[in-house]
């Protein structure tokens, strides 16, 4: 991997974090919605990095979270459970960011905000380690 490739992923990973730190700003101010929104833009970040870092980019959520799946979900570098609470935050991101009628509870962006730092800090583990 080259020194710039490296470079770049640390970028995309902080950027990550930054938005982690954003979600549990808002949701200590009680805007729920947009807490969810940042935490899925969290993960997303932190699983762009990953992919990046194997030089590996994607146009679309759905390819960039796919390729996650396929390259570290199913070859075990990941729980399982990762695919669900990945999709469970972008399902939350969508309705926060979309649905009129439908809002974030305060239960469910808390579990969000949860998902999000395992998913983060098990990614900047495994890039750490290599």
């Amino acid at each position: 991997m080259k020194e710039s490739q490296k470079e770049n992923g640390k970028i995309i990973i902080d950027k990550g974090i930054e938005k982690l730190t954003v979600a549990e700003e808002l949701f200590g101010k009680d805007h729920y919605d947009d807490a969810c929104s940042r935490a899925y833009y969290a993960v997303y970040h932190c699983i762009t990095a990953i992919l990046f870092l194997k030089g590996l980019t994607y146009s679309t959520h759905s390819q960039t979270i796919g390729a996650f799946n396929k390259e570290y979900v199913k070859n075990n570098i990941f729980p399982k459970e990762f695919t669900s609470k990945i999709q469970r935050l972008f399902d939350n991101r969508q309705l926060g960011d979309y649905d009129v009628y439908k809002k974030i509870t305060k239960d469910m962006a808390e579990i969000d905000i949860q998902n999000a730092k395992v998913i983060i800090e098990r990614i900047v583990e495994y890039i750490n380690s290599k």
